[in-house]
């Protein structure tokens, strides 16, 4: 009896306990969820919920006459929630969904693709990475017609996660002058030093983080929109761009040179038509931009003989010295102090004006006038250098300009050997862009513009900033002095160092420059060459600068390694500039106006093609509203048919030229490859045809 007691006793003590405790646990929930239901909530909204940066499209990058350099693409990363699809949709699409997505990854079979969502799904999982891989837009819109992707993001699950990524429809054209930022926002040329433009004002949106530690957007009243970046503008022209770039790549191939640089400027605005660095490349086979020599700091260097402008600007602002004027270059030597001055001519030029002293870039003749006149008073020497603008930086438009280097007199490092050797174009340190800047005000008969190559800063067609061309001053010579420099650049072409570019069709004026390297305080027998100049000499409309550095072989001057690259791309530009040879190209469009097709004028872009057709007088009609039209002749007249560009449908693009072909495919996401030269003469896929699966269409030129 007493054991039974015991028992019961135990029992009843053991379920007390036990009510107790459930009734605990029944008041801490009831107090969690009652009394601090609020405070916990708003604890898990904060863990679970939480505004994140929503990043802005970026601006573009367009050439001056509005060709797309740089664009941001959009592209995907497919992400799926598996818990969303109802169960019919789910087990009627999840076969050819995995066929589909193995098909098109090609990483995994069918049933991994299987087995990954159906355990993502029976785990609950609400985010799931099918394939870190990104696809662009056309793979986007087929993904879209998929089993269970068809039902879209709210009864499908499926998520295309956007990624903005940086395209260049001319790939390495401009390479450097384009540029790039990385992660850290650090890069080089225009979108580094326009990122502030560019990249434009992040918004802000409510995103939930779900199950793997991944966020997802959650729509609300309160989400703060991205503001899309400025486009940019630049002063490039396309042509000319790609005019230089060959030009020189041809010669540095040629002449296994260690780097070149190429910049063409327009003489009256100074906007920048052309920016060419390609250097050699060290790991493999070739050349490639990976540093901007005409600007930055690795691009300072002792300019050589192009730097005798200069001096004998000095000279004749004085009235020291007439072109007329004999001076005795011995035998080609001539000793200042303790060290020796040699000219390049082996004998020396022996008695000389200084017309052909300058023209034949006598060493010894220079160095001889500007030491006789101005070395008890360097500093007078050195204040025209200031009043050419070049001791200095100017400004540029792109960061990270090189700053001229100029020895003062009375310095330590001052000697007397230092205003015969900075006479020639040594013991100094300038850019290729501050020599080009002193050329072009030449040219421009002593005006100094600043050089510039961005334009315009502008969203649609509202224009945030307006850059103006820069009158750096007005007269950096007298009217007398810029005219006799005009005529010796002139005769350095005709008769001197650069006659071999001479040209029977129009005046070239510049002069050559070739400079011994510096190599860990000694001169080597590597050299840096060069020539500066303008075109048309009689009027000019573009100056340029080459430089060759280092070339192989024999006769590495500047005469025969970088004049003749000058000439090619003033050639080319020539013959291209309907301004500039009128008499040619309207020969050749009179003599198309005889037939009935008018080839150099069959489709494009309708303002482009009336700005040609009304140069030279040819009547063109048009009442359309397309901003794309194609050609019709009759009666010696054009009229325009448009051309429209439907949106689902793949655009009929013959007859254009390259360039607009180009722009117009890329921008319906389609991807091209071309063969052959000149216009488009046949396109793989039909107008009006739907876009390709595959996104790829070919052009056929001709």
């Amino acid at each position: 009896m007493n054991i039974k007691r015991s028992i019961l006793v135990r029992v009843r003590m053991a379920f007390l306990v036990v009510a107790i405790f459930a009734g605990l646990i029944f008041y801490k929930i009831t107090h969690v969820q009652l009394v601090d239901g609020d405070k916990w909530r708003e604890m898990s909204q904060n863990i679970n919920l939480q505004y994140r940066k929503v990043s802005a499209t970026r601006g573009n990058i367009y050439s001056g006459d509005g060709s797309l350099l740089a664009t941001s693409l959009p592209f995907y990363r497919v992400v799926m929630d598996p818990s969303i699809a109802s169960e019919n949709s789910y087990k009627a699409g999840l076969d050819s969904l995995s066929v589909l997505l193995a098909n098109f990854y090609k990483d995994k079979s069918a049933s991994a693709y299987k087995r990954t969502i159906n355990d993502a799904r029976l785990n609950g999982k609400q985010y799931l990475i099918l394939n870190r891989q990104q696809i662009g837009y056309q793979e986007k819109q087929k993904m879209s017609t998929w089993p269970i992707f068809r039902e879209g993001r709210s009864r499908g699950g499926v998520i295309f996660e956007k990624v903005e990524k940086r395209y260049r429809p001319f790939q390495n054209l401009a390479g450097r002058t384009v540029g790039f930022l990385n992660e850290d926002k650090y890069g080089a040329g225009l979108e580094y030093s326009f990122n502030d433009y560019l990249e434009g004002r992040n918004g802000e949106a409510l995103f939930q983080k779900i199950a793997g530690g991944s966020w997802k957007p959650v729509h609300d009243a309160e989400d703060i929109k991205p503001e899309d970046g400025f486009d940019i503008i630049t002063t490039i022209d396309v042509n000319i761009q790609d005019v230089a770039e060959s030009a020189l790549l041809r010669q540095l191939i040629n002449k296994d040179a260690e780097f070149g640089s190429v910049i063409v400027m327009e003489v009256a605005t100074g906007h920048i038509k052309a920016i060419a660095n390609l250097q050699k490349n060290k790991t493999s086979y070739g050349y490639g931009e990976y540093y901007n020599y005409g600007i930055g700091e690795q691009g300072l260097t002792e300019p050589g003989s192009t730097f005798k402008l200069i001096s004998m600007m000095a000279l004749l602002e004085e009235g020291k010295v007439n072109l007329k004027d004999s001076i005795d270059t011995g035998k080609g030597a001539f000793k200042f102090y303790d060290r020796t001055m040699r000219d390049a001519k082996n004998g020396g030029f022996g008695k000389i004006t200084v017309r052909e002293a300058f023209e034949k870039s006598s060493n010894v003749a220079i160095s001889r006038l500007v030491e006789e006149n101005f070395g008890v008073n360097p500093s007078k020497f050195l204040s025209y250098v200031e009043k050419a603008g070049i001791h200095q930086p100017m400004e540029f438009q792109l960061k990270g300009e090189g700053v001229p280097y100029f020895k003062k007199p009375g310095a330590k490092n001052w000697y007397g050997t230092t205003l015969p050797w900075m006479s020639i174009g040594y013991e100094l340190k300038i850019t290729p862009l501050h020599t080009l800047m002193v050329y072009n005000a030449i040219a421009n008969n002593g005006t100094m513009v600043k050089p510039m190559i961005v334009q315009r800063i502008s969203r649609a067609t509202k224009v945030e900033r307006e850059f103006k061309p820069e009158v750096v001053s007005r007269k950096i010579a007298s009217d007398q002095t810029i005219k006799q420099l005009q005529e010796l650049l002139e005769g350095v072409v005709t008769q001197g160092t650069a006659s071999n570019i001479r040209d029977e069709d129009y005046l070239i004026a510049g002069k050559t420059g070739t400079a011994q390297k510096l190599i860990n305080g000694r001169y080597t027998q590597k050299y840096y060459t060069s020539f500066a100049g303008y075109f048309p000499a009689d009027k000019p409309k573009y100056s340029a600068i080459v430089i060759v550095d280092s070339p192989k072989g024999f006769n590495a001057y500047g005469g025969d390694i970088s004049a003749p690259v000058f000439k090619e791309i003033a050639d080319k530009i020539y013959a291209q500039d309907l301004k500039l040879n009128p008499k040619v190209n309207q020969q050749v469009i009179l003599a198309e106006m005889e037939q009935t097709e008018f080839p150099f004028i069959q489709a494009g872009k309708v303002d482009e093609l009336q700005l040609i057709c009304n140069q030279f007088g040819i009547s063109n009609h048009y009442g359309g509203g397309e901003d794309w039209v194609k050609s019709t002749v009759a009666n010696r007249s054009i009229s325009w048919k448009e051309n429209k560009v439907e949106a689902p449908t793949v655009p009929d693009v013959q007859g254009m030229t390259l360039r607009d072909a180009l722009y117009i495919l890329e921008n319906k996401g389609l991807r091209v490859t071309y063969s052959g030269k000149g216009r488009v003469k046949r396109q793989s896929i039909g107008a009006g045809t739907n876009l390709p699966q595959d996104g790829t269409i070919r052009l056929e030129l001709g």
